[in-house]
């Protein structure tokens, strides 16, 4: 699966390309597990109970959604009371967001930009900064990428990240067991992907993608590096979601990742907070 791999800045033009596919495709099948844009536009919240928790109330709150792809996301925030800005460095992703926007009568701003480079403009002026389900993986500097939250933060801010758990990225199927993902250490793993997450059927053109391995530690530590106070860390074993198609579902309609006798993590959150006073 690996092989040498490209620069760093060369392997964020080939993720681009790759995201630039997937904003044109996803939610443009009945198939899609993940975007149904139709019963968004009519309604329905696509946020899970595990980020709305540690966000809170959003009523009046000034919310930075990082890695918005296209837009589903950020405008449910919207949906929940919060002014709201997505960032994404796919074009074909903030052209097809500010689309849904109007499509779906939302106030929203959307700027494309890399996440690990955030814009000056967006510095002291958020209430919370989110990023959900499959985000620092595609990060090679996850440092940069928090000192940017934490740049983008009002003082007594936060930052709410859930994201697929490290443990669980290791695996790459369950019958049989398959391991072939490192935990941690950041270095840059190539692979050509031909489907989506979302279809995992669906064939899509070869493209080359480079992904980041990054241990719980590593995660933490960059959040404590770039100034923010770590007040929650979460590790969910069951959740109501099987982000990469391989979980096994319970009686209980939740999905699980059996290891022996027992099961490892499937998702981690976090909640980060910036220094200085609570805003009102």
């Amino acid at each position: 699966m690996t092989d040498t791999v490209p620069s760093d800045d060369d392997g964020l033009a080939l993720n681009r390309a790759l995201w630039d596919q997937r904003a044109r495709i996803h939610g443009s099948s009945p198939t899609d597990r993940f975007y149904d844009v139709e019963a968004f536009l009519a309604g329905r919240q696509t946020l899970y109970a595990i980020e709305r928790e540690l966000a809170g109330d959003v009523t009046g709150k000034d919310l930075l959604h990082l890695q918005c792809h296209f837009g589903m996301d950020t405008l449910n925030w919207a949906r929940l009371g919060a002014r709201v800005t997505g960032v994404d460095f796919s074009p074909a992703a903030i052209e097809r967001a500010r689309l849904l926007a109007e499509r779906a009568g939302l106030e929203a701003t959307f700027v494309e930009a890399d996440t690990q480079r955030l814009p000056a403009q967006l510095e002291d002026r958020f209430d919370l900064v989110v990023a959900t389900y499959g985000v620092l993986c595609w990060i090679a500097d996850v440092k940069a990428w928090m000192r940017g939250a934490a740049m983008a933060l009002k003082p007594g801010g936060s930052l709410v990240l859930v994201d697929l758990h490290p443990a669980f990225q290791t695996v790459a199927g369950l019958d049989p067991l398959v391991v072939d993902w490192p935990y941690g250490g950041g270095e840059p793993q190539r692979e050509t992907v031909t489907s989506t997450y979302a279809e995992p059927d669906r064939t899509t053109p070869a493209l080359d993608t480079v992904q980041y391995p990054y241990s719980l530690g590593e995660i933490v530590t960059g959040a404590a590096e770039a100034g923010l106070t770590t007040k929650h860390l979460g590790e969910r074993i069951a959740t109501d979601l099987d982000p990469r198609g391989i979980l096994r579902q319970g009686e209980d309609g939740l999905y699980r990742l059996p290891f022996g006798d027992s099961h490892l993590p499937i998702l981690y959150s976090l909640r980060a907070e910036s220094p200085g006073p609570a805003q009102p």
